[in-house]
């Protein structure tokens, strides 16, 4: 990372071999993801996780397993951890297709200001510092960012991006406190048929509903905690996080709504909760080298409400649909990774997911609640000079 340019948050995890990224209907909006041969839309299948806080959304206004990564500050990652495949016991929902954990650092070097400005309304000021507290260090960091693209009607994409973490001890005996907080507001483009420019009603880059949109926010708090002893490791980490999301959006103009039009806006505001604690052992089968961990996984989103609304300049002109929903996802797993030889190890595993739902709707019928689970054996096999 430290020799790689870095122009926007995608682009860290591009670092994972074979992993695409690009964007739509503005920059705020999540990412498009592609790995494996799999379209991941906006990180349905691809797990990530930052500095501790899981990025995907359940059960989103958008899209299952929203991954939005605009808070990422790239100045600040220490390291990408990746798996690819659905092969690990550690990684659950969302992990189809490969999951990533990015890790923040806990100093910077030295205290550093950056500003930048280039074509298209590109502006950016970052700044970072990490003094000596007590027996830590408390990392600070922000990021101010302002975008226009090249569109006829300018992104004015406008981002605000905090980091307040206080750390103490090293990788194996440690404690780190993080707090994180993103605000970003845009205009959308969105698409346009190619009818449209061919026949030069809009310019490449022009529009048809001005009024096209976005807005989010995230805050989120963070504890980790490690101790280790010998062969063995224990870690502990535990999180709540708050996102609100509002998307406007007009695919068909005026095809179902002549008069009003057909934009809509799809919204949510979550509160999420959770953690996560594994032990770990290195040990010996028949001589050769084992690394075994077991651990439990809990997770509870609130969401209050999540709806899709018929819309008009941004205005709501009546309900599709809007539900409160909850919903709770606990598992366990464990695995054992054999090193037979040099060139070959195993892995095997075995997860068990448990899932708790319930559903009140402004339509009745949409409203229910239940239970459901699932236990997943695990393989893998790695050869390799």
């Amino acid at each position: 990372f430290e020799v790689r340019p870095l122009r926007r948050p995608g682009e860290v995890l591009e670092s994972v071999p074979g992993m695409v990224i690009s964007q739509h209907s503005g920059e705020g909006k999540a990412n498009q993801y592609y790995l494996r041969g799999f379209n991941l839309d906006h990180g349905t299948d691809f797990s990530t996780t930052v500095a501790g806080v899981p990025v995907n959304t359940p059960t989103g206004a958008h899209a299952h397993g929203y991954a939005d990564i605009s808070f990422l500050i790239p100045e600040l990652v220490s390291g990408v951890q990746y798996k690819k495949g659905p092969y690990f016991a550690d990684e659950g929902d969302f992990s189809a297709a490969g999951a990533a954990n990015i890790n923040y650092v806990n100093q910077v070097d030295r205290p550093a200001v950056s500003m930048s400005a280039g074509n298209d309304g590109w502006r950016r000021v970052f700044t970072a510092a990490s003094p000596r507290v007590g027996d830590g260090f408390l990392l600070a960091a922000l990021e101010l960012n302002h975008s226009d693209g090249p569109w006829v009607r300018p992104d004015d994409y406008e981002k605000v991006n905090g980091v307040l973490r206080y750390s103490r001890g090293d990788n194996r005996n440690g404690f780190s406190l993080t707090g994180m907080g993103h605000w970003a507001n845009w205009d959308s483009t969105d698409q346009v048929s190619q009818r449209a420019i061919s026949s030069g009603a809009v310019p490449r880059f022009g529009h048809i509903d001005p009024t096209n949109s976005g807005r989010t926010n995230r805050q989120s708090l963070a504890a980790e905690y490690q101790r280790s002893a010998g062969p063995s490791s224990l870690r502990a980490k535990a999180f709540v996080l708050h996102n609100d999301l509002n998307l406007f959006s007009n695919f068909t103009y005026f095809l179902n709504d002549p008069v009003h039009g057909d934009q809509f806006e799809q919204a949510e505001q979550r509160i999420a909760a959770g953690g996560r604690v594994t032990y770990r052992r290195l040990g010996h089968f028949h001589d050769r080298h084992t690394e075994s961990a077991f651990g439990v996984q809990l997770r509870r989103d609130w969401l209050s409400p999540v709806g899709l609304y018929h819309t008009e300049a941004r205005q709501r002109l009546s309900t599709t649909r809007e539900d409160r929903v909850g919903q709770t996802m606990a598992s366990s797993y464990g695995q054992t990774e054999i090193e037979w030889t040099r060139t070959l190890r195993t892995t095997f595993g075995l997860r068990a997911d448990a899932y708790q739902f319930n559903v009140t709707s402004n339509n009745p019928l949409n409203s229910g609640d239940g239970v459901d689970g699932m236990i997943s054996p695990k393989f893998g096999a790695v050869l390799g000079p």
